[in-house]
């Protein structure tokens, strides 16, 4: 089990990580980077400045965590179920808005590929892409 487990973020703890997390600098490094081990190590340290004592290995599982969350309330609001919610929708959806998503397209061959799409593009956007 990874150090920390178990032990909960408090309410100002994942303030702090988001604070960080919606830095531009920070969420383009994080942008499809699959070796994100020093991106963690920044974050550890960024937030031992606001108070919050957490290894890297910590804000790596609650990234991915809170990222987790966020796209499954996202699914379910978009397939109509308004129901589902979580506390830091709103501050998750200004961070992830506009991140690439990378779908799977069928190919003429039978094979999918990956292709990258824009979050929340507005139709005046979608023209110019």
């Amino acid at each position: 089990m990874e150090s920390g487990a178990g032990k909960h973020w408090t309410e100002e703890e994942v303030k702090a990580l988001l604070s960080v997390w919606s830095e531009k600098n920070i969420r383009k490094q994080l942008h499809g980077t699959l070796r994100n081990k020093g991106i963690f190590i920044y974050i550890a340290k960024r937030l031992q400045e606001l108070g919050v004592c957490r290894d890297w290995k910590q804000c790596r599982a609650k990234y991915k965590n809170l990222k987790y969350e966020y796209r499954t309330v996202k699914y379910a609001h978009n397939s109509g179920d308004v129901t589902k919610t979580m506390k830091f929708f709103h501050d998750l959806d200004a961070i992830l808005r506009y991140e690439p998503v990378t779908q799977l397209a069928a190919e003429e061959n039978g094979r999918c590929s990956a292709t990258e799409t824009q979050r929340n593009t507005s139709p005046t956007t979608d023209s110019t892409q």
